[in-house]
């Protein structure tokens, strides 16, 4: 019996030892704060076109790019970061684009590139066959700045200014005319070659009847206007970044 006894108290201390040695040794399931914190993105936009990219006669933070960085920001966490880059100016033709963003040189790893032109050939007369080829030209340099993924590109029909106060003094029916043909030809180059196109010239088209769409000089598109393109680039940018 006092045998048997000592068999088990010394069973019960091999077995509390053991215990012990795996308690102080187990590692911790816990993860710390670093490893728990998720990493933050870092993105790079850049907004190539012309007046209605750089945003004539509206503020920096109402032109449709930096609203469309605002909306992105607020749909991401505070650590997330949106860096915009424009290339783009009043007046520009697609051989503008073309000689700036030649100049400009800008690096190929942007998140994001959107494509704003043509209004000024139009306007200028410029011969269509100059906009065919140049537009191409133009949409394979803004894949280029993406890293060569196309799926990062979005083309942005050109609004209709037919529809201010500026285009009711000129050939207005003509003017629409012209700009659905250039617009027909992005918008069918683009589906031949699985691009993304975001058709935002109705919105335009509706300045006549809703004048705050209309910025005050009569001719481009205001702050409300530029909101109304976000709200349809929003969603094909956000599947770009997720």
């Amino acid at each position: 019996m006092i045998k048997s006894l000592k068999i088990t108290a010394f069973a019960v201390l091999v077995g509390l030892t053991f215990y012990a040695c795996n308690s102080s040794t187990e590692p911790e399931t816990g993860e710390s704060d670093t490893e728990n914190q998720e990493e933050s993105n870092n993105f790079k936009l850049i907004a190539l076109g012309d007046s209605y990219t750089i945003g004539q006669s509206v503020c920096e933070d109402c032109r449709f790019p930096a609203q469309l960085k605002d909306s992105l920001q607020a749909r991401y966490t505070e650590q997330d970061t949106f860096n915009l880059e424009i290339i783009a100016q009043t007046g520009w033709t697609t051989s503008n684009l073309k000689n700036a963003i030649s100049s400009a040189d800008p690096p190929n790893d942007f998140d994001l590139v959107t494509l704003l032109i043509g209004v000024n050939n139009q306007y200028q007369n410029k011969p269509f066959s100059l906009y065919e080829t140049e537009f191409v030209e133009l949409v394979n340099t803004a894949i280029s700045l993406v890293g060569g993924d196309a799926s990062k590109l979005i083309v942005v029909s050109i609004p209709d200014y037919a529809f201010t106060p500026f285009g009711q003094g000129s050939n207005a029916l003509n003017i629409s005319s012209e700009l659905e043909m250039y617009n027909n030809y992005a918008q069918n180059y683009c589906a031949e070659n699985n691009l993304k196109y975001v058709y935002i010239t109705d919105i335009t088209q509706e300045g006549l009847i809703n004048t705050e769409l209309v910025a005050l000089d009569n001719l481009h598109p205001s702050t409300l206007a530029y909101t109304k393109f976000v709200e349809r680039i929003l969603p094909l940018a956000l599947d770009i970044l997720e």
